[in-house]
């Protein structure tokens, strides 16, 4: 994969606002080439074209693609590695939504006579299973790099949350979205390594995108600066040494996070046996 002084073929998911605008501007900087991939296909193609412009030196280019659907994902993913020199060495899954507690799934309040209403999987679907297409397809396509003297072919940096690390009763979904992805980054750091595929995860706190649809909400809470989160991509991008790592990403630190501890020693013996059986 490119280093962060070369220029590197990269993917970015949601990446026309909020997280994934920060992360594109960040690599934007270093003149990489950069296709956005966003569902939002009224300002996205206006923003990306001022990003362009701010940094005439990188290449940018918008897709649409909505993350929930596999042919959409699949169809683009194509399209960008074929127009894009049949290279992929960063991909960023971070296209993601909030419920905002919206989706009620404690059954406690809010139900009629007439029984249970069934969840809405909105959240689900673009949060980790949108995430999960985007890691196959990256995946797939950076297997295709030639590799040397045990270079990495790529890296895969999910944008999962501090809500999927903690407990957070305003947004179970939400937050149980964010722990899937934080398991599925953790699982895949083996089963990648013998393909020489990098994965890691980053984990914010509550970033300044995140006050202005709540604005009551977040009044008076501290916010982590874009800085920090950019900070931590660079860190995945530079340190060939991570791979299933988390990096809480909270003021101005950049926290890596590991695994629970095993509970005992037969657990870890269990784990251990069930690793013998090779991976997914």
């Amino acid at each position: 994969m490119s280093s962060s002084a070369q220029k590197s073929i990269i993917i970015i998911t949601g990446g026309a606002s909020g997280i994934g605008l920060a992360i594109t501007r960040h690599f934007a900087q270093q003149h990489h080439d950069i296709a956005v991939l966003d569902i939002n296909s009224t300002t996205g193609p206006s923003i990306i074209a001022s990003v362009q412009a701010d940094h005439p030196q990188s290449t940018l280019t918008f897709k649409h693609c909505n993350v929930a659907s596999w042919e959409e994902q699949a169809r683009v993913f194509k399209e960008v590695y074929e127009q894009h020199g049949r290279r992929m060495d960063i991909v960023m899954a971070n296209a993601g939504v909030s419920d905002r507690g919206e989706n009620n799934i404690t059954v406690l309040e809010g139900e009629d006579e007439e029984g249970p209403s069934q969840p809405n999987l909105v959240t689900v679907n673009v949060n980790f299973v949108g995430c999960l297409y985007t890691v196959k397809l990256a995946a797939y396509y950076m297997n295709k790099n030639p590799v040397s003297d045990g270079s990495s072919r790529g890296l895969i940096i999910c944008t999962a949350s501090n809500a999927g690390l903690y407990p957070f009763p305003i947004s179970p979904v939400y937050s149980g979205t964010k722990a899937g992805i934080i398991g599925l980054v953790r699982s895949l750091e083996k089963p990648y390594a013998k393909h020489n595929i990098r994965i890691n995860a980053l984990a914010p706190a509550v970033l300044e995108t995140n006050i202005a649809p709540d604005a009551a909400l977040f009044r008076g809470m501290i916010l982590t600066p874009f800085s920090t989160l950019t900070r931590g991509v660079q860190q995945f991008v530079d340190d060939s040494t991570l791979s299933g790592a988390i990096a809480e990403i909270h003021g101005d630190h950049v926290t890596l996070r590991g695994p629970p501890e095993v509970v005992d020693e037969d657990s870890a013996k269990n784990l251990e046996h069930f690793w013998s059986f090779g991976s997914a």
